[in-house]
């Protein structure tokens, strides 16, 4: 399971949905006034709202140098005869030249599976009878992203996105299809591009053992499957597992990346503010000590990039129809709420960004 969060095209009010789910000492911060990695957002709005979404951007922008874009594939515009470069250029372009001059370096994520539905194909390509584990499907997937690296330069590119979790909750054939594709990504964009650093994201609750009350399995099938990644992004939703995150033991990030050269990022995160289904009690205050809680995960992994996909909470009245029931899992990990009033993790994240930048 994973969440898309509410994202909109600064031109064209899209709604774009991207990935979430599920994960987990204590220490002092003896680190407090540098930090190793860069922050930032994906475009979000509590609802399809033009004004609401380019004001929220410009909330988060003064706080970041970084931003993502992270999402599915749009199958049911390709597949209606959508050309690709049309629509990169259409949906992407402009937005990426706004964060071009505000010196945001880009990463770009995408998805191959399911982001709401892990066990699944996404469900734009169940909807017209097809799969990831198809020739043709996994061509158009490999052009979309050739065409993304192409147009919109990114320093930092992504193939798959939570591929532990994909291996152990859908069908086998579903996985493979995702690891050929991310591949073969590989191989022909760095044919293209031998500047962007290539990658793939893991769920970390799920790596440690979290959602199954286990013990610690690590990534190394992940590394093994994918022998092109440079990076490898992080996605952590502890809240469904912990009081406080206080739990999350310092070496959270590091481990992960543990006798390895690869560089380590949170492609996607967050804390609830307030008690969601399945969640653990929660509160502002504990959704703002999980902010200020990152500085230490992060430089201990001499980490690149903190990310949320969402920086305002979504207003669950207003989504539209055919919109995933468990998106109210999400919906108030924001750091500002519905309305873009900050909450004290706001203050949090300010207090991150103030500190000395000393990465790469």
């Amino acid at each position: 399971m994973k969440k898309h969060p509410i994202t909109i095209n600064i031109l064209y009010l899209l709604l774009v949905y991207s990935s979430i789910i599920i994960a987990c000492s204590k220490t002092t911060d003896n680190q407090n006034n540098a930090r190793t990695y860069r922050l930032g957002f994906q475009v979000s709005a509590p609802k399809q709202d033009f004004n609401m979404a380019f004001q929220a951007m410009n909330m988060w922008i003064p706080i970041s140098d970084a931003a993502i874009i992270s999402a599915e594939l749009p199958w049911d515009s390709l597949y209606a005869g959508v050309n690709e470069v049309q629509f990169v250029l259409h949906n992407y372009k402009t937005l990426v030249d706004y964060y071009r001059s505000k010196q945001l370096k880009l990463w770009i994520y995408m998805d191959p599976e399911n982001g709401m539905n892990r066990y699944s194909n996404s469900d734009k390509l169940v909807a017209i009878g097809k799969s990831i584990t198809q020739a043709t499907v996994q061509q158009k997937y490999v052009r979309f992203l050739y065409v993304m690296d192409s147009i919109l330069q990114p320093e930092h590119i992504g193939f798959a996105m939570e591929t532990n979790l994909i291996r152990g909750l859908a069908p086998d054939s579903i996985y493979q299809g995702v690891r050929t594709v991310a591949n073969s990504c590989a191989t022909q964009i760095r044919a293209l591009d031998k500047k962007v650093i290539m990658g793939i994201s893991i769920q970390a609750d799920y790596a440690w053992g979290k959602a199954s009350n286990g013990a610690y399995i690590g990534i190394a099938k992940d590394l093994a499957d994918f022998p092109f990644v440079q990076e490898i992004g992080i996605s952590s939703y502890p809240y469904f597992f912990l009081n406080s995150p206080t739990e999350l033991p310092d070496n959270y990030y590091s481990k992960i990346i543990e006798g390895t050269s690869l560089k380590a990022f949170v492609s996607e995160g967050g804390w609830s503010s307030r008690v969601v289904p399945n969640s653990m009690p929660t509160s502002l205050q504990i959704q703002s000590d999980y902010i200020a809680r990152q500085n230490v995960l992060l430089n201990n992994a001499h980490a690149t990039a903190l990310f949320q996909l969402t920086f305002t909470d979504i207003d669950l009245s207003g989504l539209p129809v055919g919109t995933p029931a468990n998106i109210n899992q999400f919906a108030y990990i924001g750091l500002v709420d519905s309305l873009l009033s900050a909450k004290p993790a706001l203050k949090s994240w300010s207090d991150l960004f103030g500190k000395n930048y000393v990465g790469e």
